[in-house]
Parts: C-alpha cells; structure tokens; sequence
C-alpha cells in the first residue's frame, strides 16, 4: 500500500514532511506487535495514528480499546484495566472483565498514560512483560494476548525524573516512540486540513458546499493554533454553523481565534526559535491585524447597541439633536464604570466588549 492510500484509508490528513514520515514508520512498525509510545501536545491528533497501527496491523479483525486514563479515578482503574470478582470491594455484585481481556487479540490503547498511579503501573508492566494478571480478588492468573499503545501529550523522560512515572514502564513502552508534531509546526497542512472539515461538516449535515477565501486562508495560515488540530476543527465548524453565506471570508474566523494576551512578565525576554526574521515580522503583523478586527468588530457592536437603545429612548427627538457616536460610546463605558463600581473586567461584560479593548478605550477617552 502506498502511502496516499494509507492516509485517506485511515484519515490521516496532511502532505506535509513530518506527517509523511510518520506515515512510513506507523506502516512499518503496524505489522508487529511491539509497544508504540505515541507523543505530542493536546489536539494533535494521537487517537488517529493508534487507530492506523491497529487496523494496520494482523489484530484488526479483534478489539482496539480506548482508555483515558485521565478520565478514571485513580480508585477504580485498577479494576477497569484488570477486572474483578464478586465481593472483591463495596459495589463488586459480580465478576467484571477488564479492559485486557476485552481487548485479548487485539489492541489497548491507553491515553493520557502518564495519569496512571504508580501502583497501577506496576501491574500494567507485569502483564507487558509476561502476559498475565490477576482480577481484584482472583486467585487464578488469566494471560491475555494484547498489543499496547500508550499516549500522553506529557514529556515521560520529565516524568521518570519527577518520580511520577516508572523508568523500567518508561523504557518498556518506548520501544517504538513516536512525536506528532504541533500544527504551528507544519503550517503546510493547515488549509489541507481546514477544508476536510469543512467538507465532512456539510455532508453530514447536508448543507450546501461551502468555500474558504485566500484572505481566511491567510488568517488561518498566520495563527498559532494552541489547541492544534482539534482546536481547527471546532473553529471550522463554528465559522460554518454561524455563516450566512457560502463562502467564508477572514472575518468568519478572526471571532472565533484566541489571541494570547502578551502582558506578562517574561515575554520581553529572548527565546530561541527556528524562524526568519521576516517570518517573525509576518507572523506579529498578522496578530496585530488580528488584534485590531477583533477591536473593530467589539467597538462596531457597541456603538450600534448604543445607537439604537439611544434612539429607541428618544423617538420623539428632533434630526438636530444627533449625539455623536463617540460620545455614546464614551457614556456608555463611564455608565458601566458607575454600575460596576469600576469593576473592569464585568464593564467589558456588559459592554459586549473585550478587556483589553475597554482599557485602550478608557485611556483614550481619558476616563479617570
């Protein structure tokens, strides 16, 4: 199979060199049965690449398990993971299976496994090394033939150091090793992707066909995107569900993108990164214009808000008594200074608008 055809059969998107690469060792290593560490920030997109191995793998005719380990205290995923029998522990009313036995022949997936309790990873490393394990409360060993991938957007080397996660688990695990990489990194793959959803978001809620503008493509281009492939996806599909029209402009996105406030302590100091000094000026020139629609857009809202409830209040006015739009927008922050006792952070609530635009308004209409 070639490696087009493995990424739309598994739904990996991306043209990019970094996701190619990564394509060629998830094919390689999917036909054993050795463990794979799958690594990388939140959002990335790790569930997908454990799905490829699995159903690329000689177990995909069996169960691949998902477990968040995050998401089950601390108490109870020692049981998930291993089963129990009746009476083992209050609210054991009868034998249970666990996710190894459900997953025998096949795949188990552990996410977020840097979570795990450091009890826990001591049986999880047994059954890795010699296949078998005792439910909560059995007296017999049950082996299990099962293929681990584990998952965690944490550094594990950090964690061994920390003493939150064991070495020996560590170096059993990382045999095979993989790192997605972040979005900001492969800017390549952004519009690839944004389309795609895009597209599967019209389909499925059988909506016209939809297109994106080189001035939007740009705006997502130029973005940082935190929250990496997930965060692009619920921003494609929000900017689609509050359209009016088929085509979505740069001002269909720029709502919906988190601009990081840069007000902290630290952000003057150097940092090393692998950019061009015209890709830096791009990139703040970008964030800038950013910045300054999203302030554009809050003061627009503001000053028509107050427009109308203004003309709404005084119907019966004459043409020559027009309040300028500046001195309602400059009345309607120092009304809500009053009421909120100069509580900044609820004014810009009530104001509809941003903090960080309420600030700049305030100095620049010198309101003490």
């Amino acid at each position: 199979m070639r490696t087009e055809e493995f990424q739309k059969k598994f739904g990996i998107i991306g043209r990019s060199k970094e996701i190619r690469d990564l394509v060629d060792i998830i094919m390689q290593v999917a036909k054993s049965d050795i463990s794979v560490l799958i690594t990388g920030e939140s959002g990335v997109g790790k569930e997908v690449f454990a799905r490829a191995i699995h159903h690329f793998s000689s177990r995909s005719n069996n169960e691949l398990v998902n477990v968040n380990c995050g998401a089950i205290p601390e108490s109870l995923l020692e049981s998930e993971l291993f089963g129990h029998r009746k009476g083992s522990f209050t609210g054991a009313t009868d034998d249970r299976k666990g996710y190894f036995e459900i997953a025998d022949g096949g795949t188990l997936f552990l996410d977020e496994i840097a979570e795990m309790a450091l009890t826990t990873q001591v049986k999880l490393l047994r059954v890795l090394e010699s296949k078998e394990f005792m439910r909560i409360g059995g007296e017999t060993v049950t082996r299990v033939d099962v293929r681990i991938i584990g998952a965690t957007n944490k550094d594990l080397q950090r964690e061994v150091d920390m003493k939150r996660f064991r070495h020996d688990l560590y170096f059993r695990l990382k045999a095979v090793s993989i790192n997605i990489p972040p979005l900001r990194n492969r800017k390549g793959d952004i519009i690839e992707l944004a389309k795609n959803f895009l597209e599967n978001y019209t389909l499925y809620n059988r909506m016209p066909k939809m297109s994106i503008t080189k001035e939007a493509e740009d705006v997502l281009n130029e973005y940082n995107w935190p929250g990496n492939v997930r965060e692009l996806k619920n921003v494609v599909e929000t900017a689609v569900a509050l359209s009016r029209t088929n085509v979505l402009d740069a001002d269909a996105f720029i709502p919906l993108l988190t601009i990081p406030s840069y007000q902290d302590e630290t952000h003057n100091l150097p940092v090393h990164i692998n950019k061009t000094a015209e890709q830096l000026d791009r990139e703040m020139i970008y964030r800038a214009l950013i910045e300054i629609k999203k302030d554009l857009i809050d003061l627009k809202n503001l000053a028509a808000k107050t427009q109308s409830e203004n003309s709404a209040g005084n119907l019966g006015n004459s043409p020559n008594e027009v309040v300028p739009l500046v001195q309602i927008e400059k009345q309607a922050i120092m009304n809500a200074l009053i009421f909120t006792k100069h509580n900044k952070r609820r004014s810009a609530q009530l104001l509809g608008i941003s903090e960080r635009t309420l600030y700049r308004k305030i100095q620049e209409y010198g309101i003490e």
